[in-house]
């Protein structure tokens, strides 16, 4: 998609979230989604989970679990009900700015992003309804290097030499 947190944190704001400017977000991402979804034929697909890696699922599993401080071991693999995300998304719209910044899974840094990146799920979870979210603090480059380096021999074996 041409957007992503930090154009939309700039173009809507990302210090007073509004639930009208979160739902204005939610819109302008739908768009692509949703064309997506059209062009992949992805549609009523059943019994299947989303998998999130990454940025705003960690942050929404780290807040979800209350952690004192982020653990990469306690957020990876996590599973959320669709109602825990909601949950999280919801609390999150009701904190300040400062709140969110305080929040030791947020922080400074993304305290300004953590929104925009819930509306970009939030428009994925509307196209693509699932019961629930699997969460990978790993992203996906990190998952296709190590295949690509398995497949060449030099993780996990011997190391091959042409």
């Amino acid at each position: 998609m041409p957007v992503g947190v930090v154009t939309l944190a700039e173009r809507h704001g990302g210090h007073k979230v509004t639930r009208d400017v979160y739902e204005a977000m939610v819109a302008e991402v739908a768009v692509f989604v949703e064309r997506f979804a059209a062009e992949s034929g992805s549609r009523g697909i059943e019994d299947v989970h989303m998998l999130g890696t990454s940025g705003t699922v960690t942050t929404i599993a780290g807040v979800h679990l209350d952690l004192r401080r982020y653990e990469r071991r306690r957020v990876d693999g996590c599973w959320m009900s669709d109602d825990q995300v909601t949950g999280v998304i919801e609390r999150l719209l009701d904190m300040s700015y400062e709140e969110r910044a305080a929040n030791p899974c947020i922080g400074n840094e993304r305290a300004d992003l953590v929104l925009a990146g819930c509306a970009i799920l939030e428009a994925i979870r509307r196209a693509f309804p699932c019961p629930r979210l699997r969460v990978a603090d790993r992203g996906l480059r990190e998952g296709m290097l190590v295949k690509m380096m398995r497949q060449d021999g030099i993780w996990g074996g011997q190391m091959s030499h042409a």
